[in-house]
């Protein structure tokens, strides 16, 4: 199997809704909504990293990066999510190319960091850790994690674009 990765392009739209709706469908701590959170991302202007991977012609996963708000006043910070991988795709290192390559490219940007929520055994993997002080209110605070590509973390609460609060 060989993946590729790229941007994302307006032909990729649909693809990349179903994608997220099927990635996310049976999920337990899912709110349902990650294609409608894509897609208003993109119609605010604020979808800042929006990747594809491919195998052949077809797409099998998809990541999502927009910027946060820190309470500190912090900037340069981002979120990184959904990422989605079509079932019956996982464990082929698919979500792991595309997480490698979203965050290189915000790193090429010049962005101070990156925060997800999410589970702390498979994301540990990518540098990110559990930042006292650094907390998105509503969660568990052991499953909100952070990257610093410098070394410095802020402190404060973290909001993301209203764009996650879509239904439709």
């Amino acid at each position: 199997m060989s993946i590729s990765v790229r941007n994302e392009r307006v032909d990729d739209i649909e693809a990349i809704s179903r994608l997220t709706e099927a990635a996310f469908r049976n999920e337990e701590h899912s709110s349902h909504t990650e294609q409608f959170i894509v897609n208003a991302l993109r119609r605010a202007g604020r979808l800042t990293i929006s990747l594809v991977a491919e195998e052949g012609e077809v797409i099998v996963g998809h990541v999502a990066i927009s910027p946060v708000t820190l309470s500190s006043g912090a900037v340069g910070w981002y979120g990184l999510g959904p990422i989605s991988v079509w079932p019956g795709h996982h464990g082929q290192g698919i979500g792991s190319t595309l997480m490698r390559a979203a965050l290189g490219e915000l790193k090429r940007m010049g962005g101070a960091g990156c925060v997800l929520l999410g589970d702390p055994g498979y994301y540990g993997r990518f540098g990110f850790e559990v930042r006292p002080g650094l907390v998105l209110p509503g969660v568990p605070p052991e499953y909100f994690q952070a990257l610093s590509f410098d070394g410095e973390f802020p402190t404060g609460s973290v909001s993301y674009h209203e764009a996650f609060d879509a239904t439709e």
